[in-house]
């Protein structure tokens, strides 16, 4: 797979257009990576952030397609949860609010210039994300 299959993968049902403004290249550029030209460093880096997208993932194809979720400081948390709430955190608990998080982190990523959240898309990345898991 070349970069530029990566790259419409990445887009998928986006318009070329909309991507471009979503990762702050113009769509000459996007256009340009789409017909087989290689980005700078710079500017993969820049649309693999931008895009929630893994640069391993971008550049060779190797790795994981999305970022993993930004790191949660799960002490920080679980403490503000139980001020919040006036309880100790339960196992059941804890592992449900890291789903949410994880959630909101998607849908605050991939969240569309017209508000549409993609919850569908949520639910596939959890699902892929609940797999990746250790046991």
């Amino acid at each position: 797979m070349s970069f530029a299959d990566r790259l419409k993968s990445l887009i998928g049902e986006e318009s070329i257009s909309g991507f471009a403004r979503r990762v702050d290249i113009s769509e000459a550029l996007i256009r340009k990576y789409l017909k087989g030209s290689e980005p700078s460093l710079t500017k993969a880096n820049q649309i693999a952030m931008r895009a929630n997208c893994s640069l391993e993932w971008l550049a060779t194809g190797c790795g994981y397609l999305y970022r993993q979720a930004e790191v949660v400081d799960k002490s920080a948390l679980f403490t503000a949860y139980e001020h919040v709430s006036g309880k100790k955190i339960s196992n059941t608990e804890s592992d449900e609010l890291l789903k949410i998080i994880t959630g909101y982190q998607y849908l605050r990523t991939h969240k569309k210039a017209d508000g549409y959240l993609d919850i569908s898309g949520m639910a596939a990345f959890l699902a892929l994300a609940k797999q990746d898991e250790p046991e």
